[in-house]
């Protein structure tokens, strides 16, 4: 058994995939560090 065809039988567990969308995890990823920044602000922590 090769490497190749090893892998290949694996299932999948829901894990991140190489062929999604990048720029939509950029711009959720950006959004979610401007609203914890928010929340920081708003509460005083700063």
């Amino acid at each position: 058994m090769t490497a190749h065809s090893a892998t290949a039988a694996r299932t999948r567990t829901g894990g991140p995939r190489d062929d999604g969308p990048k720029i939509l995890e950029h711009v959720m990823g950006w959004t979610l560090v401007v609203v914890v920044a928010m929340l920081v602000v708003q509460l005083g922590l700063l």
